[in-house]
């Protein structure tokens, strides 16, 4: 899979200009040429004057679906369905008689590109049910529709129905000359890219014979060829990137090499930021072949340049992620070619940033100090010119197409991220967040700690090792190694006996590679992709468990360390206790999670406790944020498809419905030094392929928790109970955290010796 997801939703011509007689001439031009910041802005002023109507409200949806504004497209589309459902349902930018398609389409690319393929496979769906409905012979309509509906089912992993879906595309009657073969064939070129038929695109395209009669037209109508200014970025450059990058996939190197090199000459080529970086990656990926390393390296380096600055626009962490997903590829590139360079702290640069970003942003900008600072208007004047000029050259539109409008953009983002760092480092901090160096790293780390940090695409998996002395990186064999954390889980919950083996297996792949240089010291651990899931605690060096002679935390990446909330000195007994909640079903009763939290209260007897009606979501709301140290002991779910609705399970009220969801704690505000989470299952995430896992934990740290103790499995009621007791009192005898944690696992394991009992339970955060 190479960079397949922005791939996909590569836009054809924009050749409907004959449908904007009802533009001023500056929008006209706008939309004829490609220049959809523009109209976007220009549209947005009107809005702001007055409601715009469907026909306004349909270009304004389509320019945000051209520079990636996914929070405000989606805002939009909703708007523009309630204005269609009202009867006002035509539209002058394309001349539609109804926009119900539009709007069902726009999703569907939307929902593609941030990698929300069931939602994008019901809006395709519903498009071609509107089609069928109408009668329609909008074959424009159709062939998107059918491209969109191949791809959402390609790229979420269903063969089958994604080959129905280019049958159906190949299928519609369409001849080689109509006016609409130009769409149907780029339909074609992009359903096939996605099911990986490189020889079908090269056909799809090379056999488009109306191609150049309507790139003549477009030009024509747009007045480009006086004008010097043409769609040539938004019509052709898709095409001869789809074609390249096939010859490329089907082993014609040479070909392909001519023909991106071709391509990056051409200056406007820039001005496409989603096809830039893949054409920069994909020669990257041509010159790793030839052997020339720092050209790959460089190239690269620019692309992941390019996809920072688009990622620039999505708004929320699992928007991030979805969008970046396919991106990791290019990462792990990066880091093979700065590792075979001896550049091992720039790969581990490249590491941090394909692994954390999402999370570090949203952390640099929770509601704290700099985010105060910027509620004055000097400050907020500084951070909105600073946005301003990293979105426009995120969007490589320049203002000034007869200059070299896209340098003069990105140099000025520069110029305004630099003076800003200058002159407001705090603010800088709200919305451009630096991966940390190892030399930082280091600076953060505990005196007698070591960090092992993995990062891993396929079957490639690396490891960097960090501690006060020095650093190294290694390329790990990783073979299956999904499928092994999985049998090793498997049989850990099944309490078998070959789960040692299993453990010891895992310790050599993993942890022996750099045994020599961690001694007896503590570890830091920044898992990745399927080791989320691991259970280091049980991993077992063939003497014993990883845990008997070190503790262990964990945190999503290192950078993280920067944003976390600094541990306060607050009495232990400043503690809200949960246990078990009135779910309204017997059989969630958890009597000895009940058990467990009196117990704790008789310990502390400062705490304070609630258990069952009592126990409720809205108290929670309330009252939390007033506490230095939680603890619920409830249920917990985790939901793999929807990630942000994972939840912990409280008493319902009237204000609230007794589900605390990751979605909620994104909005909640906390001044935790500990969150402990003794339920089932809320250490768990989603595993995407983009940045760390969205999970309970993630959102406690970003709700201002310094340390989050969780579980990786359901786990056993009296087990725990008996843990927790002991960890409080280790804590109390003024133990760290993470030294807490691990004492008490080892205690327990005296009387349950089986990892399922024990093993589940991990630190995120400071732990001290």
């Amino acid at each position: 899979m190479h960079h397949r997801l922005s791939l996909m939703l590569l836009v054809g011509s924009f050749a409907a200009t004959t449908a904007l007689a009802d533009y001023s001439t500056d929008q006209i031009q706008m939309a004829a040429t490609g220049r959809y910041d523009l109209l976007e802005k220009s549209i947005e002023e009107q809005a702001r004057a007055k409601p715009l109507g469907t026909r306004d409200q349909h270009a304004l949806c389509y320019a945000y679906s051209k520079t990636k504004r996914y929070h405000r497209l989606l805002e939009c589309l909703d708007t523009l369905e309630a204005k269609v459902a009202q009867g006002d349902r035509r539209t002058r930018l394309f001349g539609l008689n109804d926009a119900t398609p539009a709007i069902h389409i726009m999703r569907a690319e939307a929902h593609i590109e941030l990698g929300r393929y069931a939602e994008a496979v019901k809006e395709a769906e519903k498009t071609l049910a509107w089609l069928k409905d109408d009668d329609s012979d909008d074959f424009d309509m159709w062939s998107n529709a059918y491209a969109a509906l191949s791809l959402a089912h390609a790229l979420g992993g269903d063969e089958e129905n994604a080959w129905k879906a280019e049958k159906s595309l190949r299928n519609i009657p369409v001849g080689p000359l109509s006016d609409y073969a130009n769409a149907k064939a780029f339909a074609l070129a992009r359903a096939r890219m996605g099911l990986k038929d490189y020889a079908g695109v090269i056909d799809a395209i090379r056999d488009d014979r109306s191609f150049a009669i309507n790139v003549f037209l477009d030009r024509l109508v747009s007045g480009s060829f006086l004008t010097g200014v043409n769609n040539w970025v938004w019509a052709e450059l898709p095409r001869a990137f789809m074609l390249n990058k096939a010859l490329l996939e089907s082993g014609q190197i040479d070909e392909a090499r001519r023909g991106f090199d071709r391509l990056l000459e051409i200056r406007q080529v820039r001005e496409n930021g989603e096809i830039y970086w893949l054409l920069l990656a994909d020669r990257g990926r041509i010159a790793d072949g030839d052997g020339r390393g720092d050209e790959a390296l460089k190239h690269y380096r620019e692309a992941i340049e390019q996809v920072e600055q688009q990622r620039a626009s999505i708004n929320t962490e699992a928007s991030k992620i979805g969008f970046v997903g396919d991106k990791q590829a290019l990462y792990s590139r990066a880091v093979e070619a700065a590792r075979k360079l001896g550049q091992d702290q720039l790969a581990f640069e490249f590491i941090e940033r394909a692994k954390s970003r999402a999370l570090v942003d949203l952390l640099a900008a929770r509601e704290s100090t700099p985010l105060a600072a910027a509620r004055n208007s000097d400050s907020r004047q500084k951070l909105e010119k600073l946005l301003a000029a990293r979105h426009a050259a995120s969007l490589q539109l320049p203002v000034d197409m007869s200059q070299d409008g896209a340098g003069k953009t990105r140099q000025n983002a520069r110029q305004e991220s630099q003076d800003l760092q200058q002159k407001d480092p705090q603010l800088a901090s709200l919305i451009t967040v630096n991966a940390l160096s190892s030399h930082e790293i280091r600076e953060l780390l505990q005196g007698d700690e070591v960090l092992l940090e993995y990062f891993g695409l396929g079957d490639a998996l690396y490891l960097f090792v960090l501690d006060r002395q020095g650093q190294a990186l290694l390329r790990l064999d990783s073979p299956a190694l999904e499928a092994a954390i999985r049998e090793f889980r498997h049989l850990i919950q099944e309490q078998a006996p070959e789960a040692r083996s299993k453990g010891q297996a895992l310790y050599r792949q993993l942890i022996a590679p750099a045994a020599a240089r961690l001694g007896q010291r503590n570890l830091l651990i920044v898992p990745h992709g399927p080791l989320h899931y691991l259970p280091f605690a049980a991993l077992d060096d063939g003497r014993d468990v990883l845990i008997a002679g070190r503790s262990l935390r964990f945190l999503p990446s290192s950078s993280v360390q920067k944003y976390l909330r600094p541990a306060g000195r607050s009495p232990l007994d400043n503690l809200l206790i949960y246990g078990n909640p009135d779910l309204g079903d017997s059989r969630l009763d958890l009597p000895s999670a009940e058990d467990e939290a009196k117990s704790l209260a008789s310990l502390l007897p400062k705490a304070r406790l609630l258990t069952r009606k009592q126990a409720t979501e809205t108290t929670f709301k309330q009252e939390a944020g007033k506490f230095a140290h939680l603890h619920i002991a409830s249920h917990g779910q985790f939901k793999s498809d929807k990630a942000l609705e994972s939840r912990l399970l409280l008493a319902r009220d009237e204000a609230n419905d007794g589900s605390l969801t990751v979605a909620e704690l994104y909005e909640t505000r906390l001044n935790a030094d500990l969150v402990t989470l003794s339920a089932c299952e809320t250490g768990l995430g989603k595993q995407l392929s983009g940045d760390d896992l969205i999970g309970l934990t993630r959102g406690f740290l970003y709700a201002g928790t310094s340390n989050i103790v969780a579980s990786l499995w359901e786990v056993d009621d009296e087990a725990t109970s008996l843990l927790m007791k002991d960890f409080y009192s280790r804590l109390k005898q003024g133990n760290s955290k993470r030294e807490a944690l691990r004492q008490a696992q080892l205690n327990l394991r005296k009387t349950h010796p089986d990892p399922f009992f024990w093993a589940a339970f991990y630190l995120t955060g400071q732990g001290l």
